[in-house]
């Protein structure tokens, strides 16, 4: 299996691997960076990271589309997306790590979000928008590592670049969903998990505790300082949780997430524009 990995804040290499750096041209511009291939294990993994080396994409400038195209183009099936996040619960404590399986939009539209418009419509199936079989792989890897991890939770993804106001941080606290409290917030899972449904990854979102963001009155002061000193604390146990996910075989994919998209579009094809088929060709294989 060919396994993309997106590298977030502080993460900009995936180690000391050898491989070969790949500048892939898309159709919407270009990627965050060139990608890193390499071999883990058995697999073939494929690094980028989001806010490119030297981190100089803030959230609302990522190329998410020309990204995921990217991966797709070099035969990328499952995409863990490794990201910092602040904690909304206190059980989930900073320097633990999340793997969502929900999330909820608040990004202000600012970010290109699908593959599809301009002559062809899809609709993207995304009730559940990570892969459970990718969740339980990374979930047992955390296990064998002694990682605090907790599998499972929602992730509210806002636009950034500032962080929450008070008010805004007991807000989302409050909302109790069938599952339970929203777990974390961030700011990069969204639009990129959307555009890996449309198309047909795998995805799962690592996200690494930084801080109790601002709801926390004992810990209310959140600087940037702060959070960076943590997270690069935790970048060499994020490159030791891909090495053993990749070590070992992954699991069928009982989510189906390369399945999914095969009744979403409903544009019959012979009507599709000239620019839009080469492509969509790329991103519906």
């Amino acid at each position: 299996m060919i396994v993309g990995i997106v590298g977030g804040s502080g993460l900009y290499q995936l180690g000391n691997q050898t491989g070969e750096d790949l500048k892939i041209d898309t159709p919407f511009g270009e990627p965050s960076g060139p990608y890193f291939r390499t071999k883990l294990g058995s697999h073939t993994a494929i690094f980028l990271p989001r806010h490119g080396k030297g981190h100089v994409y803030s959230p609302s400038e990522i190329n998410y589309r020309a990204n995921i195209y990217g991966f797709k183009k070099l035969g990328v099936e499952a995409l863990i997306s490794i990201s910092a996040v602040g904690s909304l619960r206190k059980e989930i404590a900073p320097g633990e790590f999340v793997l969502p399986d929900q999330y909820i939009d608040l990004t202000r539209g600012y970010r290109a979000n699908t593959f599809f418009g301009g002559g062809v419509v899809g609709h993207a199936p995304f009730a559940d928008p990570a892969c459970h079989s990718l969740r339980e792989h990374l979930s047992a890897a955390c296990e064998t590592l002694k990682i605090r991890c907790h599998s499972g939770g929602t992730y509210v993804c806002m636009e950034g670049p500032t962080f929450s106001t008070r008010a805004e941080s007991h807000f989302y606290r409050s909302w109790q969903l069938p599952q339970g409290m929203v777990s974390v917030i961030g700011m990069t899972a969204l639009p990129e998990a959307r555009l890996a449904r449309e198309a047909g990854m795998c995805y799962q979102t690592v996200a690494m505790a930084t801080d109790y963001d601002c709801w926390n009155e004992e810990n209310a002061d959140v600087s940037v300082e702060a959070i960076i000193k943590l997270l690069m604390a935790n970048v060499d146990t994020s490159r030791l949780l891909v090495s053993e996910v990749l070590s070992k075989t992954f699991p069928s994919c009982r989510s189906h997430c390369r399945e999914l998209m095969k009744s979403a579009v409903v544009t019959s094809k012979e009507l599709w524009p000239a620019s839009k088929r080469e492509m969509l060709g790329v991103i519906l294989n």
